[in-house]
């Protein structure tokens, strides 16, 4: 019940809602402590392996699994912000006459920076009836760790087609060729490529005209009905024309990212595949599993952050029920 009130609202809120429909007393502190304690435990079972997936390749419609992956931006608590805490705290003990009750030893240090990109990794079917997401909070290799453990498990080479939609970051394409190498395809959102094309109609024709909207729906349709190639070539049109300055900039800058990302752009044949071709349950996950740390003032330890993290993914994954039967056999 701790962890159930803890994935939506602040501890204190929690520690509320406990007292008042359950009637179970506990501080903010305490359903701070056992609903992080808890999130650590999720993580170790998912590492041990002892937590297994909802699903599989084979539960999957048409034996399909789709995969994303994307960063997202966390609050975190900074080192100078730690100690105007400690400072603050010891000077209340010594008007109170209190004893600290901190632990002995140096204190836990703070970040280097007030926010930090955690990963978060997310496997679904083309129904969306299944999902699998999980998260960290470490670096690019730290992701990639992830993608190969999460394939494993869930059976990633029993699909008969597998393949990732994102954002096209050149991080996440060298961790896939490197951890997920049996995927058919790795697709560029297109949603993604969208905004690209927005903000070039914008420089060349002005926010908010008629004609840079135009600009970009015309130049979207070449590319989901003709594919990457043919968009680059009425881009160089565009290139020739404006030879110098902003625009020749922007259309350049355009050329060069649609240009290093045609394999993953050849949406005519995605499409005639039946591929998705957009990154929207990604984006969720990702919305889904930090919008409890992003809440007003909220300010984590980047371990904490991700303890929380994997409670929100277990239930957002279907495990919620597995893990706790798990956790009574083992009282």
């Amino acid at each position: 019940m701790v962890c159930r009130e803890a994935r939506h609202c602040s501890f204190d809120v929690a520690a509320e809602n406990l007292r008042r429909t359950a009637q179970i007393a506990l501080s903010g502190g305490t359903v701070r402590q056992l609903a992080e304690d808890q999130g650590r435990a999720v993580l170790a079972a998912q590492r041990s392996g002892a937590l297994p997936p909802g699903f599989t390749a084979e539960d999957c419609t048409d034996k399909t699994l789709i995969n994303g992956t994307d960063g997202v931006m966390v609050p975190l608590v900074t080192e100078q912000q730690k100690r105007s805490r400690r400072q603050t705290e010891a000077a209340r003990r010594r008007r109170r006459k209190r004893r600290s009750t901190a632990r002995r030893g140096r204190p836990k240090g703070g970040s280097d920076g007030a926010y930090k990109e955690f990963k978060v990794l997310t496997f679904y079917d083309p129904d969306k009836r299944h999902c699998h997401v999980v998260g960290t909070a470490g670096d690019h290799e730290a992701l990639g760790s992830l993608m190969r453990r999460e394939g494993a498990r869930l059976r990633l080479g029993q699909a008969e087609v597998c393949y990732a939609v994102t954002d096209g970051a050149p991080w996440i394409a060298r961790q896939y060729q490197k951890n997920l190498p049996m995927l058919d395809e790795h697709i560029l959102d297109y949603y993604h490529l969208r905004e690209h094309v927005r903000a070039t109609g914008l420089v060349l024709y002005g926010e908010g005209t008629k004609k840079a909207r135009d600009w970009c729906e015309e130049m979207m349709g070449v590319v989901w009905d003709q594919g990457s190639l043919v968009f680059l070539h009425r881009l160089a049109g565009y290139v020739r024309r404006h030879r110098s300055g902003e625009k020749h900039e922007a259309l350049v800058s355009l050329r060069s990212y649609v240009g290093a990302r045609v394999p993953m752009t050849d949406y005519p044949r995605f499409r005639s595949l039946g591929y998705d071709c957009g990154s929207g349950p990604t984006e969720s996950s990702c919305g889904t599993l930090t919008r409890r740390l992003k809440g007003p003032g909220m300010r984590w330890d980047s371990d904490n952050a991700e303890a929380m993290m994997a409670l929100v993914a277990l239930h957002h994954s279907g495990q919620w029920q597995t893990y706790w039967q798990q956790e009574r056999a083992a009282a």
